[in-house]
């Protein structure tokens, strides 16, 4: 941050509204004149404006750029200046003079143009005025506010829409065709409201208080404003200080470092966007959310996206600056991606010129650790991940004489005696009338079906379908199958059932645990199935049969299992209890042996065991077993997530404080056999915790890329899902509601309701635009897309061959 302009002026300027624009910046002279500075040149004589009879009390810059609009307010008169003809005017030697647009009305605190110069709101009292900039014209005199204005901004997008705040801690949409009110908000804080702030692209409104609240709401063409996020200046400080501290200094020093501070309040004065800094590295667009906030101690940059503080630029970090404390603030674009700042000292008559380069600023954000879920290197020899099963030699008979001992039954089956079947009348029965196999062109037609591509442009699965209850028990987890035909629920009752993708249909039971069933997964080939329980246990089940071929337990985990699944391509079982991230190499035999019927015949070894840093206990672990990946996602009991490279069996990186309680549910964008996403999208990847919404990650910068909040979430672990074109999240909510969001806005899309209870756990199905939805209650819901067509439920042909990767 540099000082390009230091003032010092007659009087202290701290609370009034002082003009600032890319190419000149403005304030009072001896209260009634006013001196303009040019921005672009320091040598250029400031312009000197004469014309009011009272103290000046607000100023501001036009929206365009030729001509030049000032306005400036005093009791008396309310003036447009246009710069360029007054510097011409002075040039000639006459007088520069301005346009009265209005007369006697009060105090004024805060000026503001529209779009297009045409208007000036002017605030005075609890009344606006909306006159024209061409003359004297009174437009529109609202009022309605409780208590005096502070602040009034006019829609960018909509001409005819302003927004006013107060200190009545409310701000009010108002439509000036009418001149009614459209929206007025509940009482927000409280302090008063300081500032308002419209952000284009997303179409949202931001507005301020004076104890550093900041608040995001859309503004949708009905003018029904929704709340998007809430954030808090002071505790976003404190998350950032924390995590700079960690970084900088060695454990212990830096929670002591923090004690030592002195809190001060972090009035919202101003605020703008980073509009010229577009590179903020998300991997599907490139947005604008960053917004810069002027307050008393310094200067905030707050992502909007993530509602997470990037970088605090203080005044005393800058010993060069001729100010300590801010008492208001004007921000504008500069040149060359930068932004000016006119700053009026807090307890001095001091005002400064201030430009920041935000090249700079994107430099210093722009850091990561360069993981990918994509190998860049081959398995180490040492590897764990190169861990396989012995081959054991066949042991050959050794040829000699005599004769061999055998038990008395060594078949592994034992034939029946016959004694129970009935006498056969029929020896032979020759096969007549043998019918030709139908011809291969319905087969191709279906397979053709079977195989279509997931839509990539399809609407948001909103509109029910179907739904049935599962016996009032939650439901926990559920999980599709590869081909979506399929979907495996994990119950609060400890059963798992199997349902048809269509909810239509008796479900298969798997019985066996003794507590809730925490985690369910599905293998590539789709004839295994795994669940794992609080009872400290592990089963893996074939499909069509009710007896598990693998049961992993009998006290091999001390705590309960929080998450398992398979892992790279099936050769593993990944899964976490307590603080053990455990890899097992598995086999499953399905061979039966009716004397040895009660011996487990699968084999299950332990290949690999790691900690987790600091000993922490796993709340949930993710990753991509479709195809080879080295990285494993693990979220711990102390709110960090950590990510492991299993090449070389560490901890590659670590995410502290990822929120601000434990999460409860980690997923991946994971795609799926029918759709396809640009590479880097499945570096993306969800946490949920309770209370603090939901963020997405990218895996490359180990930042969150942005928050979605407006699904209710207190106290149940709601699962959060990404939909197999990587365009759409879901997320369950306790409202009895779930809700939908567009990836690209944290303003929720869709809200799902007619839901019984707490939506616990969304999915989506890999093949088909279909959402399903599980209640606390065990209810189950179906929806489905308006564009999106059913997918064939015929389970007897194979999508893909996927070779078995554990024999």
């Amino acid at each position: 941050m540099i000082e390009k302009l230091s003032l010092t002026c007659d009087g202290r300027l701290s609370h009034r509204q002082l003009a600032c624009c890319h190419s000149y910046c403005g304030l009072p002279l001896d209260g009634k004149d006013m001196l303009i500075y040019s921005n672009v040149d320091k040598k250029l004589e400031p312009l000197l404006l004469t014309g009011h009879h009272g103290e000046i009390s607000a100023m501001t810059f036009g929206k365009g750029s030729r001509p030049v609009l000032l306005c400036s307010a005093s009791a008396d008169y309310i003036i447009v200046w246009d710069i360029e003809l007054c510097q011409k005017r002075t040039q000639e030697g006459k007088v520069a003079a301005g346009t009265v647009i209005g007369t006697s009305l009060g105090e004024v605190v805060h000026l503001a143009f529209c779009l297009s110069d045409e208007r000036v709101a002017v605030c005075s009292g609890a009344t606006v005025y909306v006159l024209s900039s061409k003359g004297p014209d009174v437009i529109s005199t609202l009022t309605s506010h409780l208590g005096p204005l502070t602040s009034a901004e006019f829609c960018p997008w909509n001409k005819d829409i302003l927004v006013t705040t107060s200190e009545d801690r409310t701000f009010k949409v108002w439509d000036l065709k009418t001149e009614t009110v459209c929206y007025q908000s509940f009482v927000l804080s409280a302090s008063p409201l300081l500032s308002v702030f419209f952000l284009e692209e997303n179409r949202h409104l931001i507005t301020g208080s004076t104890d550093g609240q900041v608040w995001c709401f859309t503004l949708p063409d009905d003018h029904k404003c929704h709340l998007v996020t809430k954030m808090d200046l002071q505790k976003m400080e404190k998350r950032h200080q924390m995590h700079q501290l960690a970084i900088s200094y060695p454990t212990g020093c830096a929670e002591q470092s923090a004690v030592d501070k002195v809190e001060t309040s972090k009035p919202v004065l101003k605020m703008a966007s980073c509009s010229s800094l577009t590179d903020t590295r998300s991997v599907h667009e490139k947005n604008n959310s960053w917004l810069c906030i002027g307050s008393s101690d310094g200067l905030y940059v707050v992502d909007l996206a993530t509602s997470e503080l990037l970088r605090v630029l203080y005044f005393k970090d800058y010993h060069s600056l001729s100010i300590t404390l801010a008492g208001s603030w004007s921000i504008s674009s500069g040149w060359d991606n930068s932004m000016v700042f006119l700053v009026s000292s807090l307890f001095t008559p001091c005002v400064v010129l201030l430009e920041l380069c935000l090249s700079e600023l994107g430099r210093n954000w722009a850091c990561g650790e360069g993981l990918s879920v994509y190998p860049s290197s081959p398995l180490l020899p040492e590897s764990p991940l190169n861990v396989a099963f012995k081959k054991k030699e066949p042991n050959l008979p050794k040829k000699k004489g005599g004769i061999k001992e055998q038990p008395l039954v060594f078949h592994s089956k034992v034939r029946s005696s016959g004694y129970t079947s009935a006498p056969r009348r029929i020896m032979f029965s020759p096969k007549t009338n043998i019918q030709k196999k139908p011809s291969s062109k319905k087969a191709t037609k279906n397979m053709t079906f079977i195989l279509s591509d997931y839509p990539a442009d399809s609407a948001a699965p909103t509109i029910p379908h179907s739904h049935l209850s599962t016996g009032n028990k939650p439901v926990y987890c559920f999980q599709y199958s590869g081909d979506g035909k399929q979907i495996l629920c994990g119950l609060g009752d400890s059963s798992v059932l199997l349902y048809k993708s269509s909810l239509t249909g008796n479900p298969t039971v798997y019985t066996g645990h003794d507590k809730s069933v925490s985690s369910v997964s599905w293998s590539l080939n789709r004839q295994w199935l795994l669940s794992a329980s609080e009872d400290q246990s592990l089963r893996i089940w074939t499909l069509g049969s009710a007896e598990p071929a693998i049961i992993m337990g009998n006290s091999a985990f001390s705590k309960p299992i929080r998450s398992a699944q398979f892992y790279y391509l099936d050769k593993f079982l990944l899964l976490g209890s307590g603080p053990s991230l455990c890899l097992y190499l598995y086999n499953v035999d399905i061979t039966r042996d009716d004397v040895k019927r009660y011996q487990q015949r699968s084999v299950v070894k332990l290949a690999s065991r790691f900690m987790t840093a600091s000993s922490t206990d796993i709340t949930a672990l993710s990753a991509i077993s479709d195809f080879f990946s080295y990285i494993v996602l693990v979220c711990g009991s102390d709110r960090s997530i950590q990510v492991f490279d299993m090449n070389k069996g560490t901890v590659a990186s670590d995410v502290p404080d990822a929120h601000s309680r434990a999460i409860h549910c980690i997923t991946q964008n994971k795609g799926s056999m029918f759709s396809t996403q640009a590479p880097d999208s499945y570096n993306l990847f969800l946490t949920s915790a309770v209370t603090d919404g939901v963020k997405i990650w990218d895996l490359r910068t180990l930042r969150c890329v942005r928050r979605y909040e407006n699904h209710v979430n207190r106290c149940h672990p709601c699962s959060s899902a990404i939909s197999p074109c990587g365009r759409f999240i879901a997320s369950g909510s306790e409202d009895n509601c779930a809700y939908v969001y567009d990836i690209r806005s944290s303003s929720y899309l869709h809200k799902l309701q007619k839901q019984a209870d707490t939506v616990l756990s969304v999915t989506f199905n890999p093949a088909t635009p279909q959402l399903l939805t599980g209640t606390l209650d065990g209810k189950l819901r179906l929806f489905q897309s308006s564009s999106g067509a059913c997918l064939s439920h015929d389970n007897s042909a194979a999508v893909h061959s996927i070779p078995n990767m554990t024999a």
